[in-house]
């Protein structure tokens, strides 16, 4: 359960970077009210999931949860570079991530 918690934070850390991004310097009042919900959300999640998962692994999976996820928002909605050195990264993000889980006690 703990893990499925960080997972839920870290895809919340990817929903505030976008109203972030959206919230155009705080200019809009609705992207800005998503962005201080979900950064509330997603470090609340990350509090609960730390209680169980050691706290390295946890901040190393949230992060990287919320860079890829970022970095995949960024080419999909605002339709930002995809070129290969950049997607091999975002890939070796992803099998960081996983490797964190499988040799998580």
């Amino acid at each position: 359960m703990a893990w499925f918690i960080l997972v839920l934070a870290g895809f919340f850390e990817v929903a505030f970077t976008t109203s972030l991004k959206l919230s155009d310097n705080f200019k809009n009042l609705g992207w800005s009210i998503a962005f201080f919900i979900s950064i509330t959300l997603s470090f609340i999640l990350l509090n609960k999931a730390i209680q169980t998962i050691p706290l390295g692994t946890a901040y190393a999976v949230w992060t990287g949860i919320g860079a890829v996820g970022t970095a995949l928002v960024g080419i999909f909605i605002f339709k930002e570079p995809a070129y290969f050195w950049r997607v091999f990264f975002i890939m070796l993000l992803i099998s960081s991530i996983i490797g964190l889980k499988l040799v998580s006690k």
